[in-house]
């Protein structure tokens, strides 16, 4: 089984790399971190804080884009081909088949996330070569700060649950009305933290318990944004990255899982 999901991920990753789109996702951001160096020269002071946001920035947004648009094609593209009917006639089974579109996947986001992070911290060293004076003035939060990877890495778990939603959608919808639903509960994802207390500012208790079950059932993706604490050096601690990241874990798991059901059932006839 594992041979099998394999050879079908290394495909999604081989035809993924190749899709100009995400090239030109990446060269997108790797400019829009380039042009932060600029940005930051207009702010005397905040240079370096302004460069690490705008950066991760950058790499958020557009690492949701790859997901998204690439995600909500995995299945769709292969039943509209009907390339689908000849990888069910072979041996692959139909979760095998899920699991290695994510997992391919999954590898295209970690090489363009590590590009923008290698991007970022690239520009960074430039004004720590150029400007000695920004290193020594940087003392709480050094210029190649560390941490940045941690931020990177939620950013990177963050993605596999959209890419998991993405695909969740793409066996059952069209590419357009599942890029509407997955931006849409990316968004929702991010306020998802006000469900759990919309009970306060409502008086109907099945209003109340509606919000409860859409805060557990939805996305919480506000955890994995701690972008502003890095950039201003507040510690952000390996057990809280553990949590979230497996929080996200699981929370993926759930709708690869789901996926994998609604792909076996569906009929292609």
């Amino acid at each position: 089984m594992a041979r099998v999901i394999g050879l079908v991920a290394y495909h999604v990753f081989k035809e993924s790399v190749r899709d100009k789109v995400l090239y030109n996702l990446v060269l997108f951001a790797i400019l829009l971190i380039s042009a932060s160096y600029l940005i930051g020269q207009l702010t005397a002071g905040q240079d370096v804080k302004i460069i690490k946001d705008l950066g991760l920035a950058a790499s958020a947004i557009f690492g949701l884009f790859i997901a998204v648009f690439t995600g909500v094609g995995l299945v769709w593209k292969e039943v509209d081909r009907r390339s689908v009917y000849n990888l069910l006639v072979k041996p692959v089974r139909r979760h095998e088949f899920i699991a290695g579109k994510f997992l391919g996947l999954a590898g295209t986001l970690l090489v363009n996330i590590s590009v923008m992070a290698m991007a970022l911290y690239a520009v960074l060293a430039l004004m720590a070569w150029r400007q000695p004076s920004l290193v020594a003035a940087a003392v709480d939060v050094p210029v190649l700060d560390p941490g940045l990877l941690k931020a990177f890495g939620l950013i990177y778990v963050q993605l596999l649950i959209v890419t998991s939603v993405a695909l969740l959608f793409s066996t059952f919808s069209s590419p357009m009305l599942s890029a509407a639903f997955t931006f849409g509960l990316y968004i929702v994802g991010h306020f998802n933290r006000d469900l759990a207390h919309f009970d306060n500012v409502v008086a109907s208790r099945a209003a109340a318990w509606l919000s409860k079950a859409l805060y557990y059932i939805l996305p919480n993706l506000a955890p994995f944004d701690v972008k502003t604490a890095v950039v201003h050096g507040e510690a952000v601690s390996a057990g809280y990255v553990a949590l979230t990241a497996g929080y996200g874990v699981l929370y993926m798991a759930a709708m690869i899982g789901l996926a994998m059901l609604i792909f076996a059932r569906r009929d292609f006839k």
